[in-house]
């Protein structure tokens, strides 16, 4: 067309496209999420349990550790600290090329200690899976992932093992910042935590769909961890890992009333390395998970749709900047779309705010989020360097949780 119309139509068209399947997502996880949750088909009896053992769960729980001395024993103070219920569990600290004293640390405090000296394979996954391979030969029944910085819930195993015991695969509880209030930082990192980590899991609970492992908080049946040995070793291990176990057609549940909570960093040059990290990590998933999930699904495997969404999803800065751009050509259905895909993201946070049990604070934070935004876009360069197959693991500052002070 003379005028052009035409070319800014397809323009639109196109940016449009690039974030269609994530607003998708974000739709059907939003409106998921803020429903109240329905009553499931009940899973298929468990089948790793030994006949004399029915009702009585063995956990084991996992708690990788790389240089975490100063707050080793306070995480294993609060799982310490936990109901067991009718079951019986064991924290088990891997000292993961520790160049500290975590290990005495650890032993000291009660845990279990596996050291693992491997300065060539440096990685929470590789820590992991060093872990479970030992403990397989164990009586444990299920296996439970925490961090070392992390206090949790006192209910997390009776609600983990209410699961269980109806057969399920894995399970993840929410996980939450423990330090909100340091920072407009941290209470802005609540708030997207409570969106990824509680508004989202709760829609695929909703849906019927397997609810994402989170790297903290987690569980994984014996039967799980043996027809899926945790051999992910990328820097968002986690991601990759659930993706193999969504494959191989398990599914993970969702705790929704038991909390883990880690301190984050309210600093820039730490918040940076652990953004480059998190994020890195998940554009590198995009690459390489994309053409696996896409193959699988023309294949008639249809349960990999969503982890496919899941990952189309940005995280939310760069979804929000891809819909600005969608503002941009004079195409009115570009723009349509465009808006409501923001309004989309505005009732997101609010939703996630209402489900993480939030107020006026959180609003107010959120006002920061523009410059939130912009700050991301400084991180670009650190994102693709996060994305490398190469890239190494480094482990992100420690900040002291407001419980421990």
């Amino acid at each position: 067309m003379a005028d052009g119309s035409g070319f800014w139509a397809l323009l639109g068209a196109l940016l449009a496209l690039l974030s269609a399947p994530g607003t998708f997502e974000l739709l059907m996880l939003t409106v998921g999420g803020i429903l109240p949750s329905r009553r499931q088909r009940p899973p298929s009896p468990p089948t790793f349990l030994p006949p004399a053992d029915e009702g009585c769960l063995r956990f084991a729980i996992v708690v990788p550790a790389h240089n975490e001395a100063e707050g080793i024993a306070a995480c294993i103070r609060s799982l310490r600290a936990c109901d067991a219920g009718a079951g019986r569990f064991a924290v088990v600290v891997v000292a993961d090329n520790c160049e500290d004293d975590t290990a005495a640390r650890a032993e000291a405090a009660g845990a279990l200690v596996l050291t693992r000296h491997d300065p060539d394979r440096r990685g929470k996954g590789y820590a992991l899976d060093f872990a479970f391979r030992q403990l397989l030969a164990g009586p444990f029944d299920v296996f439970m992932v925490v961090d070392a910085d992390t206090r949790v819930e006192p209910t997390l195993f009776v609600e983990a093992q209410r699961l269980f015991l109806t057969g399920a695969d894995a399970v993840q509880s929410r996980y939450c910042v423990d330090n909100p209030g340091d920072s407009v930082r941290t209470r802005l990192m609540n708030v997207a935590l409570w969106g990824f980590n509680v508004l989202r899991p709760r829609g695929r609970e909703f849906w019927g769909l397997s609810v994402g492992l989170l790297g903290n908080g987690f569980g994984l049946s014996r039967a799980t961890l043996e027809a899926v040995p945790y051999d992910a070793a990328s820097v968002a291990e986690d991601l990759e890992y659930h993706i193999r176990l969504v494959q191989s057609g398990r599914r993970v549940r969702f705790l929704d009333h038991a909390t883990v909570w880690s301190a984050m960093p309210s600093g820039e040059r730490a918040s940076r390395h652990q953004r480059a990290r998190w994020e890195g990590g998940r554009f590198r998933m995009i690459r390489e998970q994309t053409p696996i999930l896409l193959r699988g699904i023309l294949a008639g495997r249809w349960r990999e749709w969503e982890p496919l969404l899941e990952l189309w999803l940005l995280p939310l800065a760069f979804h929000v900047l891809l819909l600005l751009l969608a503002l941009l050509p004079p195409f009115a259905l570009s723009r349509m779309y465009a808006l409501c895909g923001l309004a989309l993201v505005g009732l997101h946070v609010l939703a996630a705010i209402r489900v993480g049990g939030g107020g006026w604070r959180d609003l107010q934070a959120v006002a920061a989020a523009p410059f939130y935004i912009l700050w991301k876009l400084t991180l670009f360069k650190a994102l693709l360097r996060g994305a490398r197959k190469d890239a190494a693991w480094v482990r992100t500052d420690r900040e002291s949780s407001p419980h421990d002070r």
